[in-house]
């Protein structure tokens, strides 16, 4: 396609690309509407020609590299639908079009397509009921039975042979053609042209319906004129057809069985025998059939829409060609019709037209004959004695039949050249087309034109419960079911060609006649009667010798001096009538033969291309001046402005050059200066850091004395207390003891007293005196004295701090023995004597034991106050220690990043090695080993060395050992007393 895109007709070989790019450059360059008639008769190619054009028609106005649903890509899928739906194999073609189609291209102002219509002209409708042998129905019906497993059994469908409307023919596949491959093809197609899922199964079960329908059979009822449905397959079929079309199965029975008939008085029901109900049944297969091809078309124009601003179109002519078979019906009789009057604008354009234009412009010119068809264009279309306005008046006569009509037919025309009389037959008529003779039967001509919907049917389908079935028949309005106008298909049919003729006679058209070259269907194969009949029928010689002879090309004087006045430059100096104008450009150029008229300039064949490109190579010399001129500008432009930006950029990076010159020279001078500021700081941070370190050993040291010394005198104190507490239980226990003992000993004491009273009554009474004088100076001696002892140990065992309550008890002892001594009267008055003693000695004993416990109680609070002050002055040296540490692990990293960056090769020799300072405090003099702490030992990180062993400095080899050792008792408890009182708490 790329080859014939840019490629002038006459550089090029005959090709469907050639006269289509021909074509589309005219209608760009000129903006006129174009129009390509592809005609020939049937199975000469049309169709495929057609579908080639219009794909090389796509590729020139499609947009690049564009997705989706283009305009160009559904005007394209729409061939593979419309061929499925309404093309079918004939005798002479396997994919023969059995409709008209016309597509009109919109294109815009950058010859881009950008919209698009179709219109369609008489579908043969009748196949759908009959066909004969060998050919075939429409596509669909058999790519429907070769659909996937699942939508046959949906549909209820089976094998082509089994349906009455498909197996009159033993014609079922074509050869090389897979029905399969081509129904997922056409869904395909169908989504492309914009037709949803839901509406494809809806057109599918619309077809399977058909074929259901056409299975239906009738035999004659009980009554005269009646009938019923044949068997339970015919039932069957009628139950799937029902199903299908979505509407009661009885109504469907009697819209096929029975009829209505109105009349003045009263609506009349009335059956119909067996063969009016199967003609009943095909009339509704073919209304059905015809209202779905109908919507498909009128789909397909809404998917792609059509551009109301587009003022170029190109209009692609793909009809049914010329028909002659054996038996020739309606169908054959407006198909040849068709291709009557494409002959007809054929002869106009070519012929009529161009040389009734030679006379107008009184050029030299002889007259050319040719076969003109326009008398039998008047014998089918004329009114009212035509063809086809006798067949509208047969119709509308009640008891008209076809006999009755070939008779009028007989009359009318017993004298035209082109109509002719068939011998032995009184229905058939034969018209001399201009392709031949061909002899119509016609027998069906009045059913086939009757243009009407039986009204029982149209009743039926409206109110169907699928939406699509109901649409294709919409309800028919009042009026227009109480109109009593005939309408048939031959008069449509008429006016649908004389609105194509109106578009054709509207546009510039170009032509493509495809030649059959045999009738066997086999390819590289030419039957040459046959080829030159076609030639002869279809005008094709007569039109070589017209254009030979005559003037193919011309222009009016505006359009030629508007497109070749760049051959003569010099005609626009001056002021010339414009044939003279038009005399000088040819003359210059160098062409003979040419007429120039009263309003046109009339080219031989071939000229019109030598001034194309005589135009072309002064268009290109002058192009190629301009670009020289521009060129050379645009080249100068360009030095000057390299120049300038050269000299700049010289000039940016001599100031960059000199500005990292100054950048380097002060990188330098603050480099020195970081380098000697650095140096200073490590120097001060050194000193800073090792007159720290020196502090907080220091500070470490004292505490750790002043802890050790605050414990001794803590251990101290708790010992003399413990000392005191324990004397005063030794002293309390033994005077109880001698409580006790000295009780018991008088207990006794009296009570050998009394018994040696009561053994010896006898004795004199100065006997027992001096006895008893004796002995009780001997009991009161050893009382005292051993009152003495008890109070001597009681004193020995007192703190001194009972000094007092000591001297007390030892008071009350002479006390007791001065008590004790006068009583001498009586051992009464001693005993009573002892025991007050001994109850003040009781009483003294509990005071003195009650102070203590106070003493006791007092010592133990002020312990517990002075540990508590003890364990928060540990914390805080534990703090001290964890942040000296930290410091220093800090300083340790910050030396070693300043040793990666400040290395030089003079400090590299340097070393520095430190040893661990072992520093031996206190020495522990104290004779009691309790005193002294083992668990006090700390270690801290050496101090920061100095900045001239800085790069050697290692933080690992430096650390300080400090042990705390035990600190010597203290020298009294005089000292001990003040430093109690005023030194630990004044130190923190």
């Amino acid at each position: 396609m790329e080859k014939y895109r840019e490629a002038s007709f006459k550089d090029t070989s005959p090709h469907v690309f050639a006269i289509g790019g021909v074509a589309f450059r005219e209608m760009v360059n000129e903006g006129r509407n174009k129009s390509i008639l592809v005609s020939g008769e049937s199975g000469s190619g049309k169709t495929e020609t057609t579908k080639m054009l219009m794909r090389y028609l796509a590729y020139l106005g499609g947009h690049a590299a564009a997705e989706g649903r283009t305009v160009e890509k559904q005007v394209l899928e729409s061939n593979p639908v419309l061929e499925a739906f309404g093309n079918a194999k004939t005798v002479k073609n396997n994919n023969s079009s059995r409709f008209g189609k016309f597509v009109e291209i919109q294109f815009d102002d950058l010859g881009q397509i950008s919209g698009a219509a179709i219109r369609t002209y008489l579908l043969e409708r009748s196949r759908v009921c009959q066909i004969s042998d060998p050919e075939r129905n429409y596509h669909c019906f058999y790519l429907l039975c070769a659909a996937p497993p699942q939508d046959i059994e949906r549909y209820k469908l089976g094998d082509p042979k089994s349906f009455r409307y498909l197996n009159q023919s033993s014609c079922y596949e074509l050869d090389g053609v897979n029905d399969a491959q081509e129904y997922l093809a056409t869904r395909r197609a169908m989504n492309v042209v914009g037709i949803s899922e839901n509406e494809q199964d809806a057109i599918f079960r619309v077809v399977a319906a058909i074929l259901h329908l056409g299975n239906i059979e009738f035999s004659k009822g009980e009554e005269a004129d009646s009938s019923f449905l044949k068997d339970e397959q015919s039932a069957f079929h009628l139950q799937m057809t029902s199903e299908l079309l979505m509407c009661d199965p009885l109504a469907i029975e009697d819209a096929l069985c029975k009829r209505m008939m109105v009349t003045p008085e009263e609506v009349i029901k009335r059956s119909l025998d067996p063969h009016g109900a199967a003609i009943s049944r095909d009339g509704l297969a073919k209304t059905i059939y015809s209202r779905l091809f109908d919507w498909l078309v009128d789909k397909i124009n809404v998917s792609i829409g059509q551009d109301p601003h587009s003022r170029r179109l190109i209009g692609v002519l793909d009809i049914y060609g010329f028909e002659s078979f054996k038996t020739n019906s309606f169908e054959q009789f407006c198909i040849n019709y068709t291709n009557e009057k494409l002959q007809q604008h054929f002869n106009q354009h070519v012929f009529k037209m161009e040389q009734d234009d030679y006379q107008k412009e009184e050029i030299d010119w002889s007259y050319v004959e040719f076969v003109d068809n326009q008398d039998v264009v008047d014998l089918i279309e004329k009114k009212p004695g035509g063809i086809i306005a006798l067949l509208d008046e047969a119709c509308m006569l009640p008891k008209s039949t076809p006999e009755t009509f070939s008779e009028k037919l007989y009359q009318t025309f017993k004298d035209h050249k082109r109509f002719v009389k068939p011998k032995l037959t009184r229905s058939d008529f034969t018209i001399a087309h201009y392709a031949g003779d061909v002899q119509y039967q016609s027998d069906q001509f009045l059913d086939k034109n009757k243009d009407y919907v039986v009204p029982e049917h149209q009743d039926l389908l409206s109110a169907s419960k699928c939406s699509f079935v109901s649409g294709l028949f919409p309800p028919l309005s009042r009026e227009g079911s109480k109109s009593s106008k005939f309408s048939s298909i031959g008069a449509r049919f008429k006016l649908q060609l004389m609105q194509l003729m109106e578009i054709l006679n509207s546009t510039e058209p170009h032509y493509i006649r495809c030649v059959k070259p045999n009738n066997v269907l086999q390819p590289a194969v030419f039957e040459n009667a046959n080829v030159l009949h076609q030639l002869r029928s279809g005008g094709v010689l007569e039109a070589i010798r017209v254009k030979c002879a005559g003037y193919p090309t011309n222009r009016t004087f505006i359009e030629f001096l508007n497109r070749f006045t760049i051959l003569a430059p010099e005609i626009l100096k001056g002021e010339y009538e414009e044939n003279v104008a038009c005399k000088w450009i040819l003359e210059k150029v160098g062409l003979t033969g040419y007429q120039v008229g009263q309003t046109k300039v009339f080219l031989r064949a071939g000229q019109m291309a030598e001034l194309d490109v005589h135009r072309t190579r002064v268009l290109g010399e002058s192009a190629r001046i301009i670009q020289r001129q521009v060129k050379t500008h645009l080249t100068r432009k360009d030095f000057i402005l390299m120049r300038r930006a050269s000299v700049r950029i010289q000039t940016s990076w001599r100031g960059k050059l000199a500005r990292k010159i100054y950048r380097d020279m002060k990188r330098e001078a603050a480099a020195m200066k970081i380098q000697k500021n650095l140096r200073r700081q490590l120097a001060t941070r050194a000193y800073t850091n090792t007159k720290s370190s020196a502090i907080t050993l220091q500070t470490g040291f004292r505490t750790l004395a002043a802890r050790h010394e605050f414990r001794y005198k803590l251990k101290t104190r708790a010992v003399t207390v413990i000392q005191a507490y324990w004397r005063c239980h030794i002293a309390v226990s033994e005077f109880k003891k001698l409580k006790r003992a000295s009780l018991v000993y008088q207990s006794r004491l009296r009570g050998r007293i009394a018994k040696r009273r009561l053994e010896q009554p006898k004795m004199t009474d100065r006997e027992e005196e001096e006895e008893e004088e004796d002995k009780g100076h001997e009991e009161k001696s050893e009382l005292s004295n051993n009152a003495e002892d008890s109070v001597d140990k009681a004193v020995v065992v007192l703190h001194s701090d009972q000094s007092e309550i000591a001297e007390k008890a030892t008071e009350a002892s002479p006390t007791v023995s001065e008590i004790m001594i006068p009583v001498r009267d009586t051992e009464i008055e001693s005993l009573t004597v002892e025991v007050e003693m001994l109850r003040a000695l009781l009483q003294v004993e509990k005071q003195r034991a009650d102070i203590s416990e106070r003493k006791y109680v007092e010592v133990q609070e002020l312990s517990e106050g002075r540990r508590k002050k003890l364990e928060e002055t540990e914390r805080r040296v534990y703090h001290l220690q964890d942040s000296l540490n930290r410091l220093l692990y800090s300083m340790s990293d910050q030396f070693s990043q300043l040793k990666s960056i400040l290395r030089s090769p003079s400090m590299s020799n340097s070393t520095f090695t430190s040893s661990p300072v072992v520093r031996d405090d206190l020495a522990d003099s104290s004779e009691n080993s309790e005193a002294s702490s083992s668990d006090s030992d700390f270690t801290f990180p050496a101090p920061s060395p100095t900045s001239d062993s800085f790069s050697a400095f290692n933080p690992n080899q430096l650390q300080v050992i400090v042990q705390d050792l035990s600190t010597s008792e203290t020298k009294g408890s005089e000292s001990y007393e003040s430093d109690r009182e005023g030194g630990f708490e004044d130190y923190f």
